[in-house]
């Protein structure tokens, strides 16, 4: 991948621009996190806590470029024939019942033991070969001719056995296959990783990554990203709403609200007419915020300075 052939990638004002586009709204940092690992060949680690648009980042990527998304969903005892490859037995099955049928065509005029294992030999050989291969998302993303962003959701929740799998793929994009012999790249992909910080990722992998954290965003930052997804909104009740959220979070919370159930509660607000905040209002849809009863229980008390506190920090109303 060049950038003479993705010129959305040449700046980082143009990732930014080609982002917003898409209605992602991302800030300068991860649009020069995306700009570094295009031009330096390099995946990028993304962490963060869930919500924050570390899986959206590889969407929004793939849209700009117009390639292929390939996702890998990692999960504990991930292996190498879910990840990588595996044989297509049942084809295999079906060639050998044909090759059993037409043994007697293929050996007529054989001179001898060894001429007769030699044509078989050269037949067996096509057992394993890329017609039987069954590509998995590792190498499906190499054989791309144009190119793929390759998406390895997640990574946190496989097993350092899976991680050492990956350090030859990620250093050198190619993949040995015993059958076959060394597979490389035909373009090189673009790869993002993603990790919830469930557990340490090991060195090893974290030296052949560039590293970008995205934490949870800015006030201001959000009100453009809801901006963004629901136009429809008015700006004191954007304003309001983002400020709630963002208090909020604050609090201790079995799960804080993702940026997706921020957009989710602005258009749940629209669709209920809402012009700005109030306590009934909030208590009524807090079930689109919060996933946990015990979460929404632990909040009822204190909706009303939550609410009190978005509304003072809320521009005046139009006259």
């Amino acid at each position: 991948m060049h950038t003479q052939d993705f010129p959305q990638l040449a700046s980082v004002e143009l990732i930014e621009q080609g982002f917003e586009s898409f209605g992602y709204i991302c800030s300068r940092k991860i649009a020069t996190a995306v700009f570094l690992a295009f031009a330096l060949r390099k995946p990028v680690l993304v962490e963060g806590p869930p919500g924050v648009g570390k899986t959206e980042l590889a969407k929004t990527t793939a849209q700009l470029l117009d390639i292929p998304l390939i996702r890998l969903q990692c999960y504990e005892g991930l292996d190498e024939a879910k990840a990588l490859y595996e044989w297509k037995y049942g084809k295999q099955l079906l060639y050998t019942q044909v090759l059993k049928e037409k043994l007697g065509d293929l050996l007529h005029g054989a001179k001898g033991l060894a001429e007769s294992v030699e044509r078989l030999h050269q037949f067996g050989d096509i057992f394993y070969s890329e017609d039987f291969l069954e590509p998995r998302p590792l190498l499906k993303a190499m054989q791309q001719d144009k190119g793929a962003i390759l998406l390895i959701d997640e990574v946190d929740k496989s097993d350092y056995e899976f991680e050492s799998l990956l350090l030859e793929i990620l250093s050198d994009y190619q993949v040995s296959i015993p059958e076959i012999g060394t597979v490389k790249a035909r373009t090189t992909p673009m790869v993002f990783l993603t990790s919830n910080n469930t557990r340490e990722i090991s060195d090893a992998l974290k030296r052949r990554c560039l590293h970008l954290y995205i934490p949870f965003p800015t006030v201001d930052l959000e009100e453009r990203i809801i901006r963004s997804r629901v136009p429809d909104v008015n700006e004191r009740l954007r304003h309001q709403l983002v400020e709630f959220v963002h208090s909020l979070r604050q609090l201790d919370l079995k799960k804080v609200p993702a940026i997706s159930e921020t957009i989710d509660w602005a258009r749940s607000l629209l669709l209920l007419h809402a012009d700005e905040l109030d306590e009934e209002l909030v208590r009524s849809t807090m079930n689109v915020l919060l996933k946990f009863e015990e979460d929404i229980a632990g909040t009822d008390g204190e909706l009303r300075t939550l609410v009190r506190d978005s509304l003072a920090e809320s521009p005046a109303a139009p006259a």
